[in-house]
């Protein structure tokens, strides 16, 4: 999985104002020097340096004359230097492993530089915590479904089927593809607040390729015949088709504060459990339409609870408590999924999101 895995930030040269000076701050046991480890994350690497990881993209200096200097790999040297009084971090490429090949008589071995695959590179989270969702999970509108073709048998009336089986599927054929993916209805996300439907999981099952249809076309909607080209969980009956998404996974994310202010909540977990931790991917009421972007971080808040001032006689709110971190890495108009980065404390649904 991680040799698909594309990764390290795409950082700018960033011209230091007042407010970034303000804001990043050093971790107080930030090394000088850092040799990147096979295993390490971008986001690893941030807190190694800075108290605040998301101000990464404030002291990442761009080495034009290294190759691919936006990507990062095992070996290479991080070094801390201070340019006019403000901390950037510059990239010093490490020693590359040499591929030997025989020579043209065989008798010895010529040293041939082995160039680096974008796959080799560190990512910016463990993405193989959502892996699943970059490639294939799709968050759709309610009525995506709606007269979509579906599954009404297997072969030999088989109700659950794997990749090489056959399947038989009942729907609209009239411009037929080539490939369909193979999805399931999951959850539906409303704003907790305003009642707005926000979208719904579309669980990833598989693929199919299709490999005939009714010749007859005897009825309104014809049976075609189709492979399972590749399977997430095993086929059922009522799962449906839908066109292949054509989407390149991409996982080049910035660590980085939304340029504007965000304030939502938790809707929703992966695999629909209460509690929430590292590394769990969450569902977000935010998305696209309030400037949400790949790489952004929020801050996680418990709500304080209620008590009795009994003096002033009254209920008084207690403040919220920031409990952890996450990081936006799928967006969509109305929401947003996220990997929780940091977690103090047990977090939940209906927790608060916040910038950091």
């Amino acid at each position: 999985m991680k040799k698909i895995i594309l990764a390290a930030a795409a950082m700018l040269v960033v011209t230091f104002g007042i407010h970034a000076q303000d804001q990043v701050r050093l971790n107080p046991n930030h090394p000088d020097v850092y040799v990147v480890q096979k295993g390490d994350t971008l986001w690893d690497i941030s807190g190694k340096f800075l108290a605040q990881p998301w101000y990464w993209p404030e002291i990442w200096q761009v080495n034009p004359q290294v190759e691919n200097p936006h990507l990062i790999y095992p070996g290479d040297r991080l070094r801390l230097v201070y340019i006019e009084g403000q901390p950037q971090l510059h990239l010093e490429r490490g020693p590359r492993p040499y591929k030997l090949t025989p020579a043209a008589d065989s008798s010895s071995l010529h040293p041939q530089v082995r160039r680096e695959a974008v796959g080799e590179a560190i990512p910016t989270v463990p993405l193989e915590a959502i892996n699943a969702f970059l490639s294939r999970t799709r968050i759709v509108a309610p009525d995506a479904f709606k007269g979509t073709p579906y599954v009404i048998s297997g072969a030999d009336q088989r109700i659950l089927n794997g990749a090489g089986d056959t399947i038989y599927v009942r729907g609209d054929f009239h411009e037929p593809l080539a490939s369909y993916g193979i999805y399931r209805p999951g959850e539906v996300y409303q704003d907790p607040y305003t009642g707005e439907v926000l979208g719904m999981k579309a669980l990833d099952v598989g693929s199919a390729d299709l490999y005939q249809l009714d010749p007859d076309r005897r009825q309104d909607f014809a049976v075609a015949t189709m492979e399972v080209t590749r399977v997430a969980r095993e086929v059922r009956l009522e799962d449906r088709l839908l066109p292949a998404e054509e989407r390149a996974v991409s996982a080049l994310f910035q660590p980085g504060s939304p340029a504007v202010p965000v304030d939502g909540v938790i809707m929703g977990v992966d695999e629909g459990v209460t509690q929430i931790g590292k590394y769990d991917v969450v569902a977000i009421n935010r998305g696209e339409r309030e400037g949400l972007q790949p790489g952004h971080v929020l801050a996680i808040y418990k709500r304080g609870a209620t008590v009795r001032d009994n003096i002033e006689r009254e209920n008084v709110k207690l403040p919220d408590e920031r409990a952890g971190l996450l990081m936006v890495f799928r967006t969509f108009e109305k929401m947003s999924l996220a990997l929780v980065l940091d977690a103090d404390r047990p977090l939940e649904v209906m927790d608060l999101v916040r910038n950091p």
